[in-house]
């Protein structure tokens, strides 16, 4: 078996590297507010619905993760619109774009004529098979995300908890719920290519979930989903590519197994301090 250092000489194990790197960047922070707004099911409905994106991108023969992203952005501004200008129920707006983005990408990807060898990819990702294209997508968006929760964080974390008090304050909640729920679209599909669209929603809710085990503070749970995304990606890969597993079912299946490490860890810390208590109040 090659050691760990050996593997640095293919370029396509750098390339994944990289992408690990930058998509645990992304997805650490917008994935934070994405659980602490609890928008995850919108956040499910953007993945499905960029699926449409891809079918187009295959039919008319240009880049599908390009396709995906127009119609990822179209469909997550769409819902924000219709669930806060309209009487239609935010769940509802999420079911009709999820399924018509599906089934728009069933249909074109049926019509392409051909066999799509590279579909499976798309559902289920390859961490292994990142292009240059992607990781300077991914860079593109990680410092863009950096940029604007240095520059806007307070906002955005008043925007995630407390929508009211920020329309009190008289902060720009529409236009930064608008600008968030792009850059979650964005999120979402440049990391189709990491763990895939089924898998995708993952990378921004278990390493979260994981953190807020430890600690409730915003900016906390920021740097330890970045470092837990890390740690899980990282050892996806490995077990991607020694054992030949799909990569992104391996870095999901290692983030679960960190999940329920933590909440191990967690109950243990519990159970010891209430018996310090006890010891101490004998």
């Amino acid at each position: 078996m090659e050691s760990f250092f050996n593997l640095f000489q293919y370029q396509f194990f750098i390339n994944a590297s990289l992408a690990a790197v930058l998509a645990s960047l992304a997805c650490g922070i917008i994935g934070t507010y994405i659980v602490s707004k609890r928008i995850v099911f919108i956040s499910g409905g953007i993945t499905h619905a960029s699926f449409g994106g891809i079918g187009i991108g295959y039919y008319f023969g240009f880049n599908p993760i390009l396709g995906a992203m127009v119609f990822s952005v179209l469909s997550a501004l769409g819902i924000e619109y219709m669930a806060k200008k309209t009487n239609v129920r935010e769940d509802s707006v999420i079911a009709i774009l999820w399924s018509f983005g599906m089934a728009v990408g069933i249909i074109f990807i049926f019509l392409t004529p051909g066999y799509s060898a590279n579909l499976m990819s798309f559902l289920f990702g390859n961490i292994l098979t990142v292009t240059n294209l992607n990781l300077y997508l991914l860079l593109a968006l990680s410092l863009v995300i950096i940029a604007i929760f240095l520059l806007m964080y307070k906002t955005i974390l008043f925007v995630a908890f407390d929508e009211q008090y920020a329309r009190a304050a008289k902060l720009p909640v529409e236009k930064v719920n608008y600008m968030m729920i792009t850059l979650v679209a964005l999120t979402i599909v440049l990391n189709i290519k990491v763990v895939g669209i089924i898998l995708v929603i993952s990378l921004l809710t278990i390493p979260q979930a994981i953190a807020n085990i430890f600690t409730k503070k915003f900016e906390k749970i920021i740097l330890l989903s970045i470092l837990i995304s890390l740690l899980g990606s990282f050892s996806g890969l490995f077990l991607s590519y020694y054992f030949n597993l799909p990569s992104g079912a391996a870095i999901i299946f290692f983030l679960v197994l960190l999940f329920i490490i933590g909440k191990i860890i967690k109950s243990i810390q519990i159970s010891l301090s209430i018996r310090n208590q006890i010891h101490r109040a004998l």
